[in-house]
């Protein structure tokens, strides 16, 4: 029996005909649509349409086929992307039958298409020089695969568009045979040129950290890359710059707001550090630059998978996630403001399916925190809060200068001092179980039990 896999990204147009067209293969018994936050009615579509869905635990294509995988009652794994049309009626037979057959637990799909500019650009050529037995598939960016996931359950899912390869090659060097089956011309939508970039990007780096782990290329090279990477993505100028222009923005603290508990904290529980840092937690005595660095001294040389651990397992405060998506139906930009670590941050913002997240940037050498900070450059402004030289408040002006907003189109939601002068700026301000008087009266409205709640205050 055969379960078929689609995970989803607001693919209202085609999601109905794609697992229509699974559901009529012979052999499929079970089809998951796994969302990834859509905005757009995909999830209320898929299940209309005869499909079980779930949410992906976190943001990114990757995690939702993972995910996928661990739902599914069968051995034998289907993944159709939610955008395909004008699909071949025998695809999931052909596809299929390498495996059922027990010639090899892995298939990779063989199209021709109209576009692949990165695999022709990006990826084919890493792959010939890097792992040339694997320069006869045709497409290794491919997100049409059929598996057995007792073979899947042993390679490592990419939480990006780096995904797919990271698969082909987390496999082939197992030993399990890869095997390809043509199944004809298939349409995707087209991509922009920006998103093309970023689907370079990811795939270079995943192709380049799989060199390193099998020793094809030296380790310090990847690490160096994907630092160069995340750093990058850390600038607040890059973050406008690819997410545009929106009409409303909406800004939630993490620790205590999102999340329930403070990462610092956990993490130091985690490393044995719980009486160093509640020396410096909460001493506004000190300045907050100082107080900063001195916390990230603490946490030299601990893993930087530690670190995401960490923020990936703390609980998720009550309707998190979905007040993010509701937010983002209502046209607002969402993001996650903190005082914390960017590492951090981005795994937040990964599992509430928020736009993009802003903190302070731990340097890590060779995966390993080094204790250096750069301190978020967005909580500085030349004429923002006179009372603290690093505030949130400062974020919400150099987004409102800079995304051509005025305060009155920002929601601000938080739960501690740090966020009193974000909420007290803010049009519309959420005091979410408020820890001090002072936060309490700085915003609007005062909130608990669940994020949920926050929906009615903005129509």
């Amino acid at each position: 029996m055969i379960t078929v896999i689609i995970p989803v990204l607001n693919e209202y147009p085609t999601v109905s005909s794609v697992i229509k067209f699974a559901r009529r293969a012979p052999g499929v018994t079970e089809v998951i649509v796994v969302d990834d936050g859509s905005t757009d009615g995909t999830p209320q579509l898929a299940i209309e349409a005869g499909a079980k869905v779930v949410t992906s635990t976190l943001m990114g294509k990757g995690a939702s086929m993972e995910d996928g995988a661990w739902v599914a009652q069968n051995d034998v794994l289907v993944y159709l992307d939610g955008d395909l049309t004008e699909l071949h009626d025998d695809l999931i037979t052909r596809l299929t039958e390498p495996i059922l057959q027990n010639k090899t637990g892995f298939v990779k799909a063989r199209f021709t298409r109209s576009a692949g500019r990165v695999t022709i650009l990006t990826a084919r050529p890493l792959l010939k020089t890097f792992f040339p037995e694997l320069n006869h598939v045709e497409q290794p960016l491919g997100g049409i695969i059929a598996a057995r996931k007792s073979v899947l359950r042993n390679v490592r899912f990419e939480s990006d568009y780096g995904v797919d390869v990271g698969l082909l090659l987390d496999v082939a060097m197992s030993g399990v045979s890869v095997e390809q089956v043509d199944i004809g011309h298939i349409q995707h939508d087209s991509q922009t040129l920006e998103a093309l970039g970023d689907m370079a990007r990811q795939v270079v780096r995943v192709i380049l950290d799989r060199a390193g782990r099998y020793g094809r290329l030296d380790v310090q090279q990847i690490r160096e890359v994907a630092e160069i990477e995340r750093q990058s993505q850390s600038e607040l100028s890059q973050l406008l710059h690819a997410e545009g222009r929106p009409a409303r923005l909406a800004l939630f603290d993490m620790d205590g707001t999102l999340l329930k508990g403070r990462f610092a904290v956990n993490l130091a529980q985690r490393t044995n550090k719980v009486v160093d840092l509640g020396e410096l937690l909460d001493r506004h005595d000190i300045p907050a630059d100082e107080r900063t660095r001195r916390i990230a001294a603490l946490f030299a040389g601990i893993p930087k998978e530690v670190f995401e651990e960490v923020a990936r397992c703390m609980p998720l405060t009550s309707g998190a996630a979905e007040v993010v998506v509701g937010l983002r139906k209502k046209g607002y930009r969402v993001g996650v403001v903190s005082d914390s670590f960017f590492v951090a941050t981005e795994i937040v913002r990964r599992r509430v399916f928020a736009d993009f997240s802003i903190a302070h940037l731990m340097k890590f050498r060779r995966g390993i925190a080094s204790g250096e900070i750069t301190l978020c450059p967005a909580m500085a402004h030349p004429s923002g809060c006179q009372k603290h030289n690093l505030c949130k408040q400062n974020v919400l002006l150099h987004l409102c200068d800079q995304l051509g907003l005025v305060a009155e189109h920002v929601l601000a939601v938080g739960d501690g001092e740090p966020d009193a002068c974000m909420l007290a700026a803010a049009g519309i301000s959420v005091a979410f179980e408020p820890k001090t008087d002072a936060v309490r009266m700085s915003a609007q409205h005062v909130l608990s039990g669940s994020l949920l709640e926050i929906l009615p205050l903005v129509g």
